[in-house]
Formats: structure tokens, sequence, C-alpha cells
């Protein structure tokens, strides 16, 4: 009952989305609603979804409640790729797509890569791919804070608007482009459910019981990057949604994978349509980056949800 009590909410809080916001100025509003809004909300539920789910696999991988796709780099690989984009100056990449997007993704996937070439290592344990990871993202930090020292004020404010996380008015071609990516990725993912549910007792455990630890590792990071690494060049890194969303549906239908993995997707989906929303109507007149949304409305909830579980 709780499951299909959960799909039905937010299945309406999706549906919902596209008309929270300003009213339609007259003559207009068959234009904003059918042509900025609804394929934001789209845009909106394909991100939340695919990061939700990236989100409940990692913490499932790495037997760590506050794993995220930061673990393994991607997001500082997206960000070292943006901002050598906007360095750049230039605007369209090979092939008509936006600059800072390709190369976002590009830093984003490379670095990933980088990490889950490391995690298909033999010996490697969890440990070492969560050092790998931490080490990939302080050196890709590390290169994007000097790359800042050779940017203008105008290159540094337009690094600054990317880095809080947006959802770009970037029609249906947008969520067409960005869909085989959250395809592949929320698929290939939920295919992995019953390995990861025997993740749950340990790494030694799951080889006694037959499960190729290796190959799940390396495809579940390797699949996980591609998605963030769509999600975050088009989007921007978005906060809180990969942490915040797995506890939420953890706390509400159980631990088991079978319902936490899916349920992500669909929480996911719901939750980032609805902050998006949220940003078009909090402060009048002007619209705030939807992951300062997310990290307003996150930062507490994670912190209410640690607290509840210590006491």
């Amino acid at each position: 009952m709780k499951v299909w009590l959960l799909l039905a909410v937010c299945l309406a809080a999706c549906a919902v989305a596209p008309f929270i916001g300003p009213g339609f100025a007259p003559g207009t509003a068959d234009f904003v609603f059918w042509q900025l809004r609804v394929p934001r909300t789209l845009m909106a539920m394909l991100v939340g979804g695919t990061l939700s789910l990236v989100g409940a696999v990692y913490q499932s991988l790495f037997a760590n409640p506050l794993a995220a796709p930061s673990t393994v780099g991607t997001t500082a690989g997206a960000t070292l790729g943006a901002l050598v984009a906007i360095i750049l100056g230039a605007r369209l990449a090979p092939g008509g797509l936006p600059l800072i997007t390709a190369a976002a993704f590009v830093g984003a996937l490379g670095v990933s890569l980088v990490v889950a070439a490391i995690a298909a290592g033999r010996r490697v344990r969890m440990n070492d791919v969560v050092l790998a990871g931490i080490a990939c993202s302080m050196a890709a930090g590390a290169i994007s804070t000097g790359l800042q020292f050779t940017a203008d004020s105008a290159e540094l404010m337009a690094a600054m608007r990317w880095s809080l996380g947006h959802l770009p008015q970037v029609g249906y071609s947008g969520v067409l482009l960005l869909t085989p990516f959250a395809a592949v990725t929320v698929v290939g993912l939920l295919a992995l459910t019953r390995a990861l549910e025997v993740f749950i007792a340990g790494e030694e455990h799951a080889e006694s019981q037959g499960v190729p630890v290796r190959r799940v590792r390396t495809v579940a990071i390797g699949l996980g990057a591609l998605g963030v690494a769509a999600c975050v060049a088009w989007c921007g890194p978005i906060a809180f949604v990969e942490l915040i969303v797995p506890h939420l549906v953890r706390r509400t239908l159980g631990v088991s994978r079978r319902v936490l993995l899916p349920g992500s997707v669909v929480v996911g989906a719901a939750f980032l349509a609805l902050c998006d929303a949220s940003a078009r109507v909090i402060l009048p007149g002007r619209e705030l980056p939807v992951g300062v949304v997310t990290a307003a409305l996150g930062a507490p909830l994670l912190v209410s949800l640690v607290a509840r579980a210590r006491s």
C-alpha cells in the first residue's frame, strides 16, 4: 500500500509542477506552458530520477549513507570541464552542442572512468576506490582553482552561476538529448538490483554468494558516471538530491533494494520537479537556481534524518 500511495503522490506532484509559477501574460499562456514549463519539468524529472538512483546505488555499493557522485570525482570533473569551456569563451562545440555542456560531460566522464578503471583491479577494495575518487576530485579542484586566476570577472560570474545548479530552458530537443543517457543509466543500474541486495552484508559475503563483485562494482560506477556526467553537464551540480532522496525512500519503504532503487527514481523525479517549481515563486519577479532550493531543503532535512537515526 505504501508503494502505490507514494507512486500516486509523486505522479501528482510531477503533473502539478508545470502549473506552479507566475501568472501568464495575455496571449503567451500556451507558449510558456507547453514550450517552457513542460519540457523543463520533464528535464527536472530526468535529472532528479537519475541522480537519486545513482545516489542510492553508490550508498549500497560503498556501504556508506553519505556516498554520492562526488565520491568518484564526477562533480569535480564536470566543474573543471565547464570552467575550461567558460574561459575559452566559445559558444558551440562540434556537433552543435553548447560548449559548456560538452566540456562538462567530458570532464565528468573522464575523471569517473579513471576511478572505474581503478575499481576494476583484481584486489581493489572499496576504501581504495573512495581514496582514488577523493584524489581525482582534489586534483580536478586544484586545476579549477588555478584556472580561475586566468579568468576575468565576467567569466568568473558565469562559472559561479553554473556551479549553483540550474535547469536550463533547453526545450524538447534538450530533453530528447538527455533521455538516452538517463535511460541507459536507469535501466542498467536497476538490472543490478539483485546483486546490490547481496552487497548489504559486505563484499566478502557477496563473493561467497557467487556475485561477481569486481564486475558489478565497475559497471555500477561506470553507469553512474555516465548518467551523472550527462545531468551535471546540462544543469550544473545540483546539491543534495542524490543524498536526501534515498534516505527519504529508505525511511518510507524500507532498505530492500528491490523497492529502494525504483523508489528513488520516482521520488527523485518528483522532488526535483517540485523544487524547480518552487524556485519560480520564492522570490517575486526573480527565479532562484534550483540548486539553491535543493540545498536549502536538503541540508536541514538530512541533519534531521541523521539525528532521528541516532535517537
